[in-house]
């Protein structure tokens, strides 16, 4: 057996302070400070999920609208009594994709666009919202041929992963497009995006450019590296 420690870090809400527990080999149980269950944690690491319950919501109000977004105030009462008021962006509920292109065993597809919330051009992975009538699939190759100018005979989901929870209830699907064939479709975008290809070889270079920022795309990018990693075992 390897002498292995685990830490993990346990804040108490009552009080206000957090505090580490150093643990060798072996298991500790869930423990209950100032009643509220904290994880409890196995000598692999894992932590042990708790169950939450959800905070009731007591009212919601339209805030501010605009012609994208709406503004939705929340009233909430948690489980231990305390009351809060929250604001989100109130999504459509349509969600997104985001396609990472393999043009070949070693060759990324990007693009390079421009962001208004930046106001710069920003180099990722082709994305954009589900339409109606669509799945993940769908949207993932009608997006690719507008934005990059190839479909896909194949394409593979990764993850769903979220964009700031805490304010947004927006979901995106990231997938793996491969077998790539020439195909392009008239999409919305103001002007001809600029089509990158990039050695998946170096994607630790392209962890370096400047202008690849945007969250989404890196985390697509290793969740891409990953499958083809232990596809290739």
């Amino acid at each position: 057996m390897c002498n292995r420690k685990v830490y993990m870090f346990i804040t108490v809400y009552d009080k206000n302070i957090t505090f580490k527990v150093q643990h060798t080999l072996g298991f500790l149980s869930q423990k209950n400070y100032d009643s509220h269950i904290i994880y409890s944690i196995q000598s692999d690491g894992m932590a042990q999920k708790k169950e939450h319950q959800l905070p009731d919501i007591l009212a919601t109000d339209i805030v501010a609208k605009s012609g994208l977004f709406t503004v939705e105030s929340l009233d909430l009462k948690f489980s231990n009594g305390e009351q809060r008021k929250y604001e989100r962006i109130k999504g459509g509920g349509r969600g997104a994709v985001m396609i990472v292109p393999l043009l070949d065993d070693d060759t990324l597809l990007l693009v390079r666009e421009y962001c208004a919330g930046t106001h710069d051009y920003q180099l990722g992975f082709p994305k954009g919202l589900i339409d109606p009538g669509e799945n993940a699939m769908q949207a993932g190759n009608r997006e690719l041929k507008e934005e990059a100018g190839f479909g896909a005979k194949e394409l593979v989901e990764l993850k769903q992963v979220s964009l700031a929870p805490s304010y947004f209830n927006a979901k995106m699907h990231i997938l793996l497009a491969e077998q790539l064939f020439t195909e392009s479709l008239l999409g919305d975008e103001p002007e001809p995006l600029e089509v990158v290809r990039w050695p998946i070889s170096q994607w630790q270079e392209l962890l370096t450019q400047e202008d690849f920022t945007e969250a989404r795309s890196v985390a697509a990018l290793f969740l891409a590296k990953e499958h083809l990693a232990s596809r290739a075992k």
